[in-house]
């Protein structure tokens, strides 16, 4: 039963926090906070991803437009390569100087760019036959027939497209900013309006190296100056004012002049005529004005560079920021939360400490002090067990929290009047018991002494045989008045002084049971009993007799044995009976009661095991060592034992011990088997 109770008790233990989790305030308080800061995290993170996304942007944008710079160098060396080609295979056998310088250059350049994965391609499918192409140039300018210069034209022309349709700003320049957009598309424009100018200076170099227009080429002059045109057009559109003035400058130089001399000539010849121009003024004219061209470019593409710098730089700095402006919003928005959460669970966690302060402690103290208390004043407890309103300011937290603890602390003043209301009709019901218990112990007495007179006076033996029957009666009556004065917390007045044998301890329980004839004294070994507990052993013996007598049938006798254990330094009285028994459950109920003496198990018990209880308090009252303990009876029914510590007994004359009998010896190990249960059923953390 003590197992039990220690497992009921276990689900509401006063005192242990509960875990975390859902159904606790501190778990659902973490729970409705951490929402939304995970909310707010996850807004933090798009933008710090979004801000990280634009600064990678700005950086491949960057590194895009570096490559497209110097992927517009090889394409201006290939064009002057271009053009010196084309004038030597028109018959100036002068360019082959600057045509060799113009080589190593463009050969320098390809090697640097042969390691961009942008341009492989441009490489394997186009630059792989400049060398035979090269050779056939040089070939054509010293032998018959001359090398075909409109397909080497279309060569150096296909590969110059081919790198100006990979250049990788052109592919994937699609920022947010429109000024960066701008100067990318102008710097496209600038590109292709400086292929057509280029195209133009080779395709014109070789025209007037031979003089004159042939076949279809005054068609493609047109079409090169109708492309540049529109170029110059689309990028005058897009451009900013600086840059549109620097294409302004490079088109109003003295070169550029003399250039625009030249296309009014060539573009006069159109019916097939002669035409008288310097080839290698033509070059130097449109090589200045290509150049120039190449500068303007590499200012557009030095301003977008530069804008990309700035808005990689301004990505970064937003990226800082925004993880920087997340952390401390995460910080505050956490310790806000955590603030407002032990704002919270502070004072509710000192509220709960307070009440089970209440319920273990302060409550149960007052309780016992109240209840113990012997004064008899008008009021209804001491004013220093009052609660203390100083609580519910020293808890702190929100108004209801003050509210709570201000009802808790209207319950402990509820509960501590009923406990003193209750502790008052308990001492005035325990002090009626024991006047009824002391009237009736000293009627009884009286009763006795009278009845003694008349059997001493009386000489029929029928007569003095229903005297007798009233003797016992009367001495029943007076074991019932001492129990109610056991149960009511006080000592009968019946001290012994003398010690007395165990056999005459025996009788006079059994002189006190109703159904005295079915009890078989069996063998009793000597022992004296010291003479303050004679009358405890009596009564407490008496109570297990007449319990035996009534829960067995009526031809079966109740043994009482008595024996020395020299392993336990012990004497044991037992008795037996062989009725209906106890199931295992009313029997761990029983002996719980035996074994607890206190007021609590005088409350729980119900009336009819009353009887256990004075047995309980008995057994209490005699001391530490003194057991009493049912077990069942081998063959059927119930055995009590009573075992007695040396200290309550007296020395006896000759031999004190003699051998045990087996039934002893089988009622001896049932005893010791279920003081062992017992002892570990008491254990914490044993199961019942």
């Amino acid at each position: 039963m003590g197992g039990s109770a220690r497992r009921h008790g276990d689900r509401t233990a006063p005192g242990r926090r509960p875990l975390p989790g859902w159904r606790s305030i501190r778990g659902r308080v973490a729970v409705v906070i951490t929402v939304p800061i995970c909310l707010l995290l996850a807004v933090a993170g798009l933008a710090v991803y979004g801000r990280a996304e634009a600064l990678g942007d700005a950086r491949t944008t960057r590194a895009e437009v570096g490559l497209s710079l110097r992927v517009q160098e090889l394409v201006h060396q290939l064009q002057r390569e271009r053009g010196l080609t084309n004038g030597l295979l028109g018959g100036e056998k002068g360019f082959s100087t600057p045509l060799a310088a113009t080589r190593k250059r463009v050969n320098t350049t390809l090697r640097g760019m042969r390691s961009e994965p942008a341009v492989e391609d441009v490489m394997q499918r186009h630059m792989r036959r400049l060398a035979a192409i090269r050779a056939a140039a040089d070939r054509g300018t010293v032998g018959s027939p001359p090398a075909d210069r409109t397909a080497t034209l279309a060569f150096y022309t296909t590969a110059i497209d081919a790198l100006n349709a990979v250049d990788p700003v052109a592919e994937n320049a699609t920022g947010a900013d429109r000024r960066l957009r701008d100067e990318i598309a102008a710097l496209r424009e600038l590109a292709a309006a400086k292929e057509s100018v280029a195209l133009e200076r080779g395709f014109l170099n070789g025209v007037f190296a031979e003089g004159g227009f042939h076949g279809r080429e005054y068609l493609t002059f047109t079409e090169v100056r109708a492309t540049r045109v529109a170029a110059l057009a689309r990028f005058r559109q897009v451009a900013t004012a600086p840059q549109r003035a620097a294409l302004n400058k490079a088109f109003s130089t003295t070169d550029a002049e003399r250039a625009t001399r030249y296309e009014n000539r060539a573009e006069a010849a159109a019916d097939g005529s002669a035409l008288d121009a310097d080839a290698g003024a033509w070059w130097d004219a449109m090589t200045v004005l290509v150049d120039d061209l190449y500068a303007v470019q590499q200012s557009v593409g030095d301003d977008a560079r530069d804008r990309a710098d700035l808005l990689s730089h301004d990505a970064e700095v937003d990226l800082v920021a925004y993880l920087v402006a997340g952390a401390v919003m995460a910080a505050l928005v956490a310790g806000v939360a955590a603030f407002a959460s032990r704002s919270l669970t502070r004072p509710l966690g000192a509220l709960a400490e307070a009440a089970h302060d209440v319920a273990r402690n302060r409550l149960p103290a007052t309780v016992a002090r109240i209840q113990q208390s012997p004064q008899d004043h008008g009021e209804l407890f001491p004013p220093a067990d009052a609660p203390d309103d100083s609580d519910a300011r020293l808890l702190g937290g929100a108004a209801e929290i003050a509210e709570v603890a201000a009802s808790l602390q209207q319950v402990e003043l509820t509960a501590l009047r009923l406990a003193s209301q209750q502790a008052g009709l308990r001492r005035n019901t325990t002090e009626s018991l024991a006047n009824l218990g002391r009237r009736n112990q000293n009627l009884v007495r009286r009763q006795l002494s009278l009845i003694t007179r008349l059997e001493r006076q009386e000489l029929d033996p029928d007569a003095l045989a229903e005297l007798f029957e009233l003797d016992h009666l009367a001495t029943r009556m007076r074991r019932n008045a001492e129990s109610l004065l056991v149960l009511a917390g006080l000592n009968p007045p019946r001290p012994t002084a003398a010690p007395a044998d165990g056999l005459e301890v025996v009788q006079s329980a059994v002189a006190e049971v109703e159904q005295y004839r079915r009890v078989l004294i069996a063998t009793v070994e000597p022992v004296r009993v010291r003479g303050h507990a004679v009358a405890d052993v009596a009564h407490l013996l008496a109570e297990l007799i007449e319990n035996g007598l009534t829960f067995s049938p009526p031809v079966e006798p109740v043994e009482v044995h008595g024996w020395h254990d020299t392993e336990d330094d012990t004497y044991c009285f037992a008795v037996v009976d062989h009725g209906i028994g106890m199931s295992e459950a009313d029997r761990e109920r029983a002996n719980a009661r035996l074994s607890d003496a206190g007021e609590g198990a005088f409350l729980a018990a119900p009336a009819r095991f009353l009887g256990h209880l004075v047995v309980g308090r008995l057994a209490h009252r005699l001391g530490e060592g003194t057991h009493v303990h049912l077990f069942d009876t081998p063959g059927g029914g119930l055995s009590a034992l009573l075992a007695l510590p040396r200290r309550l007994l007296a020395p006896v004359a000759g031999p004190a011990t003699s051998p045990t009998r087996p039934a002893v010896s089988s009622l001896l190990n049932g005893f010791r088997a279920g003081v062992a249960r017992a002892e570990a059923q008491s254990t914490p953390g044993a199961s019942s």
